[in-house]
């Protein structure tokens, strides 16, 4: 098979920022992007929300681009934006016709130069924000589940175990000076990545990255926040209250090496053998042949196994059925890891496995996410740079997965699906279940 070939183009400007481009004149689209290193974990104490206050922040105008002008020229342009936070990062991207490239670099620098912090906004988006919380999570069925009921009790250090959407009275309490702060502190060039990725000429968008970036000013940067983690000797166990969904629910979280450390690969394959959806062992066992569970996802670091940089969980979610105790879910869920740390996984599976792996890497780097096409190329090759200080690791990434050995998966599984390296959070239905008319 042909060695994986992207074309990928790197230069760093004199403020520290790194400029990555992929070009591909197959359509006149350009896909942009601006990564900053800061997201949920990252987050100074006291001042948890404020990654995902930012996110909202950076779309209410800077010096020269008023409220809303942003997304009214994108939108002119006939294109789509949007933005996201993670754990780890927090990105804006644009989708555009490729005449419409400089437009979209101009309206970037300008948020990243200069974003209007000012108080109305402040006060705007910090009630857009709470707002969110009530109505997404607070206020919706499993809401938050797992990715805001697990940490708490999976982690121990405070980046990884806290309330990734803001405790409101944190959010309450920031002062301007506050929020300027952060954004002087984490959203400065140094600290991100721009990203072109389609119908652009290296040459052009180097040119123009330097035109309209390379003079904001770089910015001295904080040391990174300490996200370690003791390691894990004893199983972990909570309860969350489930008042609108009529389903328990649970989710069972391993810890697992973190990105390109030795075990890193095996243990990402036997998530795989897991987790494959309907064809992974889970759902093929707890809910097509036992019928325990009405549904089973997970994964490691679920959903993106590239986006995070830091302590990470194999993660499985079950929906079970009322009629079977959560002891009685758990230990159908134990039979299957049983499988995996009893005997190795056969060549067969395995090898269906690496053919999906393969799949699903080659569809991640087409679309990916946020319905915008290639948008996982430029995902991966931002975390990549960010992370790694290497945007070409995106041509060999896949050779790691798919040398990964029968033995090598069964040592991963030995060695992390242990129940003393496990959390578990269950989801327990409070709500009376509706009454059922007898005829």
């Amino acid at each position: 098979m042909s060695k994986l070939q992207i074309p990928v183009e790197t230069e760093t400007l004199s403020n520290g920022l790194r400029v990555v481009i992929s070009p591909d004149r197959s359509a006149p689209i350009v896909l942009v992007g601006v990564y900053y290193q800061i997201g949920f974990r990252l987050e100074p104490r006291g001042r948890s929300g404020f990654a995902h206050l930012f996110e909202h922040m950076m779309f209410q105008g800077s010096e020269h681009a008023g409220k809303m002008e942003h997304i009214r020229l994108i939108n002119s342009s006939g294109g789509v934006l949007n933005g996201t936070t993670n754990y780890d990062i927090t990105n804006y991207f644009e989708v555009v016709p490729s005449n419409a490239l400089e437009r979209v670099l101009w309206l970037e620098a300008d948020r990243m130069r200069a974003l209007k912090v000012d108080g109305e906004n402040l006060r705007n988006q910090r009630d857009v924000v709470k707002e969110e919380v009530r109505v997404n999570v607070l206020n919706q069925p499993y809401g938050g589940f797992p990715w805001l009921d697990l940490p708490p009790i999976a982690f121990r250090n405070w980046p990884n175990a806290h309330n990734f959407y803001g405790d409101f009275a944190d959010l309450d309490a920031a002062t301007l000076g506050d929020v300027r702060q952060f954004f002087h502190t984490y959203y400065a060039p140094n600290n991100a990545v721009l990203l072109m990725v389609g119908d652009v000429d290296p040459k052009e968008g180097f040119a123009l990255a330097r035109r309209y970036f390379e003079d904001i000013p770089r910015q001295t940067l904080l040391p990174k926040a300490d996200t370690s983690e003791a390691p894990q000797r004893e199983e972990r166990r909570g309860k969350v209250d489930e008042k609108f969904g009529q389903l328990p629910a649970m989710a069972i979280g391993y810890n697992v090496p973190q990105r390109h450390e030795p075990d890193w690969y095996a243990t990402a394959m036997l998530d795989r053998i897991l987790h494959a959806g309907r064809a992974g062992r889970m759902y093929r066992t707890l809910v097509l042949e036992k019928q325990i569970a009405v549904g089973v996802d997970g994964g490691m670091g679920f959903p993106d196994v590239f986006e995070y940089n830091g302590p990470t969980l194999q993660t499985t979610v079950i929906y079970h059925k009322p009629e079977y105790s959560a002891d009685a879910t758990v230990a159908a869920f134990d039979e299957v890891i049983g499988t995996v740390r009893e005997k190795r996984v056969d060549t067969q599976e395995l090898e269906q496995v690496k053919v999906k792996c393969r799949s699903d890497f080659y569809s991640m780097l087409e679309s990916g996410g946020a319905g915008v096409p290639r948008f996982g190329l430029m995902h991966a090759l931002a975390c990549f740079t960010l992370f790694d200080g290497d945007p070409k690791r995106i041509d060999n990434v896949l050779d790691g997965f798919l040398a990964v050995t029968q033995t090598e998966i069964h040592a991963a599984a030995q060695k992390y699906l242990m129940r003393e390296n496990r959390s578990i959070v269950f989801r327990q239905p409070v709500a009376e279940p509706p009454m059922q008319e007898v005829a």
